[in-house]
């Protein structure tokens, strides 16, 4: 029986986190075990991790989930937060802390247009450009043009020029990363670096979307599904 190919990224992505994690925890064992040879547990690290978490601000804190691109609404609903936010609240701008997660398939939101163009990202991840309507060879969701995305204040630039943090599911760039690499004959370890090279400015690399989303609802974000 022939395998459903709709269910084919799934497994592989599924696949390299399995892998992935045997690897993790096999470190995890052998640190936890020099720990106890040293006497005593060892003190949680202060990672760059948690002190970006901890670089969260504002009084109202909501983090923006985003599995998808969807047209630009992992941006849009930051937007809109921020434009209605201070009325509703009476405070000023400053007070709304905004944290976007771009996990799993939204990772190209925040990659250049040199990575776009060079790995194919559009055809890749079946987005479109607005003005072409063929596979996408620029980023269109950062420095949006009208026709770009619905509210081309939104782009991710310009929210981030506002304060907003992002988040950028490391797993999910090595998992695509890979997929790329292989359609490409080109080295995974390769592209991988070159995507976290070519991220847009101000973007961050977390570990991964799950953990991001997690960690910003534990310093006090609410939680908006955005993709």
């Amino acid at each position: 029986m022939q395998d459903d190919p709709s269910t084919t990224p799934r497994r592989a992505f599924m696949s390299s986190v399995a892998s992935i994690g045997t690897v993790i925890g096999l470190s995890g064992l052998a640190s936890a075990a020099h720990a106890a040879e040293a006497g005593g547990a060892a003190a949680e690290p202060a990672t760059g991790f948690a002190k970006w978490l901890d670089s969260i601000g504002g009084k109202y804190r909501q983090v923006f989930d985003a599995p998808e691109s969807n047209e630009g609404m992992p941006l849009i609903f930051p937007f809109v937060f921020l434009l209605t936010g201070p009325k509703a609240y009476g405070v000023p701008d400053q007070d709304l802390g905004v944290v976007i997660v771009l996990r799993h398939k939204a990772i190209p939101i925040a990659l250049t247009d040199a990575m776009w163009s060079k790995y194919r990202l559009g055809e890749e991840f079946g987005i479109k450009d607005p003005a072409s309507n063929a596979p996408s060879t620029r980023n269109f969701f950062a420095h949006s043009k009208p026709g770009d995305l619905v509210v081309p204040d939104a782009s991710i630039d310009r929210l981030m020029a506002r304060g907003v943090k992002v988040g950028v599911c490391g797993m999910a760039i090595m998992h695509f990363s890979g997929t790329v690499a292989k359609r490409m004959g080109m080295p995974q370890e390769e592209v991988e670096k070159d995507w976290i090279a070519g991220l847009v400015p101000g973007a961050t690399v977390v570990p991964s979307g799950v953990v991001a989303v997690n960690g910003a609802q534990a310093r006090g974000c609410t939680y908006c599904f955005a993709g």
